[in-house]
Formats: structure tokens, sequence, C-alpha cells
């Protein structure tokens, strides 16, 4: 399988890199697109932007990725129609304050729970299709985040969620490949989404998020494992987790914090 994706589905394209990458995928003449978001407005503006860029035909749907069950009936549903070359778990978030409970809870339940919510369903698909002289059965994208390469006192929750995506990710790409199911982790750094516009933190090596699909598309279609941009930012994620912890923690306690300080946990 090379950039010849036929059927495609990517969840949380109602903004971001999501929606960057379903109108990249347009571009290349992607004939049936499967897209989700929680904003039904936002993913109708989206599903407009794709047919205009060149899709076959696409199928929004309004989606939370919490809802386990939904989202695999979604999947099946569109797999059974029009059998998928490459799922997409890209809906992420947030925290805001991390230091109120639901918004940690929040940001595990969507970042990690909504990525193994539309990563299992894709897997079973995939695997239960009949394997032809080592043909790929099917391909499954992971959006982590430069973010998980290490814990981050400005956002621990946000950091952890990511980095528990990361290390799934890739033990699953291992897991996968001698079954013919390719797996790529996405990490990248600050790329202009709904996120990014409410940070009030510096934003280094900040990139447009059609050049984000650009790289993105250019990554999967060569199965690379771990598509992490830019490199300068890799560079020093990379460089910070091989840090000593005591030297590590010297580094990311005097970085900008984005906490809110009036309380904590509950607390005032």
């Amino acid at each position: 399988m090379a950039a010849n994706y036929i059927n495609a589905l990517v969840t949380g394209a109602s903004s971001g890199i999501g929606r960057a990458f379903a109108v990249r995928l347009s571009r290349a003449g992607i004939s049936n697109l499967y897209i989700c978001g929680r904003d039904a407005a936002r993913l109708a503006e989206a599903k407009e932007e794709c047919l205009r860029a060149g899709a076959g035909q696409v199928c929004a749907q309004t989606l939370d990725v919490r809802d386990s069950q939904a989202v695999k009936e979604w999947i099946f549903s569109a797999d059974e129609t029009s059998r998928l070359d490459l799922v997409f778990a890209n809906a992420g978030v947030a925290t805001g304050p991390e230091n109120v409970s639901d918004n940690v809870r929040r940001t595990f339940d969507i970042n990690f729970g909504g990525v193994v919510n539309t990563v299992l369903p894709a897997i079973e698909r995939f695997a239960a299709r009949e394997r032809r002289d080592g043909a790929v059965r099917g391909q499954i994208a992971i959006t982590s985040s430069m973010a998980g390469y290490h814990g981050l006192g400005s956002c621990p929750a946000y950091s952890g969620s990511k980095a528990g995506v990361k290390a799934w990710g890739a033990g699953l790409r291992v897991m996968l490949a001698p079954e013919g199911i390719r797996v790529n982790v996405i990490c990248p750094g600050f790329v202009r989404s709904a996120i990014t516009d409410a940070n009030t933190c510096p934003m280094p090596f900040f990139m447009e998020a059609d050049r984000a699909a650009d790289i993105i598309f250019r990554g999967l279609s060569a199965n690379t494992g771990l598509i992490s941009f830019p490199w300068q930012m890799r560079l020093a994620a990379w460089l910070a987790a091989c840090m000593p912890d005591a030297l590590s923690e010297f580094i990311y306690t005097h970085l900008p914090r984005k906490n809110d300080k009036s309380g904590f946990f509950g607390q005032s």
C-alpha cells in the first residue's frame, strides 16, 4: 500500500490536524472518506471542504470517541461499506487547568481511551481479512504528541495521555507487523488547532495544519513508524528524555506554566 488510499476514516476531523489531513486525503483523490467530530457545525464545514478538495464521497458523523460502542459500530459500518485502507485515530483535547480532577479524567478518557476505542475495532476488522502474498491488510495511524516524550510539569495529564498513546502504538506496530497490519505513531510539535489557539505559552517552530498534514501523509505512505516533527523539537525532546532526572526536572521546572493557581484539585 503506497499513497493510493481509496477509503479512509479519520476521527477528530472537524479542526486542526484531523481536518487538514482529511483535506489532504481528498486532494489525493480519496474515494470514500469517513470523518467524525463532536461539533456538528464545524464537521459540516470540514465535509464541504473535503468535497471541494476532490473527495468522492464524505460521510460525516457527529461522535464522541469516549463512546466505545458507538465508535465500534461506526468503524464496522464504514468498513463493511467501503473496506477501509486507513483508520486515523486522531481525536484529542487539551486539558485546560490541570488542577481540576474532571479535566484530568476527561483528558485521559479522550486522548487515550478514545484512541483505544478507535484502534481496537480497526484491528479487529483488519485481522479478519484474508491475507494474500504478504499484502497489507490495513493501516492504523495514531496521533500522539511531542509532549509524549517526557512528563511535563506544565501539562502532566496531557503529556501522560500522549506518552501512553506513543508507547502503545509503538508496541502495536511490532506486534501487528507479522499480521500485515501497519501501525504508525505521529508526534507533532505545535500545529495550528483549537488547542494551540487557546495556548498562552511560547510555541517554538509553530506550524500550520496543512503543512503538518503533508508531512503526515508522506510518512504514512512510506510506512514510517514514528512520524515526529519538526526535527528541531524532536531532537530537543529526545535529548530531554535522555537526561538524568535531576537535570530534566531542573529544566522543566523553569518552563512556562499554564496551570490555574486558584486552587488544587478542589481546594481553594
